[in-house]
C-alpha cells in the first residue's frame, strides 16, 4: 500500500507545474478569478500557499485534514478526498495537477464566500501590504 502511494504521489508530481508570478497573473485575469488591479492579492496569497507549485499538498492540518494545489484547498470543506464535504465537486488530487480551470472555479467560490480571509497565507503574509507591486509589469 506504502509504495502504491508513493507510486501515486510521484505520477501527480510528474504532472505538476511550478507557475513564474507574470505567467500566473495573467492566468488568472484571463480565467475572470480576478482583475488586474487585484492580481497582485492573488499571487501574494498563492505564493505564500504554495510557492506557485500546482502540484502542494499541504499538511495534516491540526484536524487530519490536508490542503490541495496552487491555492492550498481543504480537503475536508472543499474537495472529495474521502471527508464530508466536497463544496466544490472537484476531486481533490485534481487541485493538484497542472491544469487549473478546476483550482480556480474553487477559489473564486471560497473567496465568493469567505474572501481573503479563507486563507492563512494572504492573512499572515498579504493583508495590509501594497501587493499590487507583486504584478508590475505583468500585463
Amino acid at each position: 500500500m506504502f509504495k502504491l502511494a508513493v507510486v501515486l504521489l510521484m505520477v501527480v508530481a510528474a504532472n505538476a507545474k511550478t507557475y513564474e508570478k507574470c505567467e500566473l497573473a495573467r492566468e488568472l485575469v484571463s480565467r475572470g478569478l480576478t482583475s488586474r488591479s487585484q492580481a497582485g492579492e492573488w499571487i501574494c496569497l498563492v505564493q505564500h500557499e504554495s510557492s506557485f507549485r500546482t502540484g502542494a499538498l499541504g499538511g495534516p492540518n491540526g484536524d487530519g485534514s490536508y490542503d490541495h494545489g496552487l491555492f492550498q484547498i481543504n480537503d475536508y470543506y472543499w474537495c472529495d478526498n474521502g471527508g464530508p464535504h466536497n463544496d466544490c465537486g472537484v476531486s481533490c488530487s485534481n487541485l493538484r495537477d497542472n491544469s487549473i480551470a478546476d483550482d480556480v472555479r474553487c477559489a473564486k467560490l471560497i473567496y465568493q464566500r469567505h474572501g481573503f480571509n479563507a486563507w492563512y497565507g494572504w492573512i499572515n503574509h498579504c493583508q495590509g501590504h501594497n501587493n499590487a507591486n507583486l504584478v508590475n509589469g505583468c500585463f
